[in-house]
């Protein structure tokens, strides 16, 4: 078989209420060679069945235990045959042209490493109106440095190393920190690519505790900056 161009890596924990919706989103994408990998992080509700229901447009893996975010995209990774790495939420979704724009950027621009684009947020429409008032604030567009914006040649990815799997949030912080360091070099389109999906169950909200990895990263990333001073 032909290698594909773009491996989409798409960690879900028991996000089955979403799933389909951000396939689909994946699916409407102007890319022919295109594999997608579904990992299941150890998930309690119907999110392998739809997963499933796609058929062999989809390439599905489980993990036994729940590992976090990190450990199911870095799963997904070691699963991947294509040329470049996407990443996608199971919650979230790409607006169409997504894709082929970014690799046409990156195909016209050998020295670029990854190229991001903007993120628009929305509320969850099944949300009651109580909480859709509380989640408004959250609502802007903005410059998109985030897993689910990204567009990766593997080669580089690969270069700064896999997502820290100790984090339970910031990993994609961590590792872009990391990739910055190296020199790894990127573009940010001023395009909306990616819709985020604000709900009562986002990993910000339900993670709180784990606040203290942000501070774990930025003590990381001081310390790489001094080793090199």
């Amino acid at each position: 078989m032909e290698k594909p161009v773009i491996s989409v890596i798409v960690p879900v924990f028991n996000g089955g209420k979403y799933l389909a919706m951000a396939i689909e989103s994946i699916l409407r994408q102007s890319i022919d060679k295109l594999e997608i990998i579904v990992v299941d992080d150890a998930s309690t509700d119907n999110s392998l069945e739809v997963a499933g229901g796609f058929g062999p447009l989809v390439s599905i893996h489980k993990q036994t235990t729940n590992k976090g975010t990190g450990s199911a995209r870095n799963l997904g990774i070691n699963k991947s045959t294509g040329v470049y790495l996407s990443f996608l939420d199971a919650d979230d979704l790409w607006l169409a042209g997504k894709l082929i724009a970014q690799l046409t950027y990156l195909e016209n621009n050998p020295n670029t490493d990854m190229v991001f684009g903007n993120v628009e947020q929305f509320i969850s429409p099944e949300l009651p109106e109580e909480n859709q008032n509380k989640l408004r604030n959250e609502l802007k567009k903005m410059p998109g440095f985030v897993a689910g914006t990204m567009l990766i040649r593997k080669t580089s990815f690969l270069k700064a190393g896999f997502f820290d799997e100790k984090l339970e949030l910031g990993e994609f912080i961590d590792w872009f920190s990391r990739a910055k360091d190296m020199g790894l070099t990127y573009k940010m389109h001023n395009d909306i690519v990616l819709k985020r999906r604000i709900h009562t169950t986002n990993m910000g909200i339900t993670k709180r505790h784990h606040l203290t990895d942000y501070t774990a990263i930025l003590r990381a990333a001081l310390k790489r900056k001094r080793m090199k001073e």
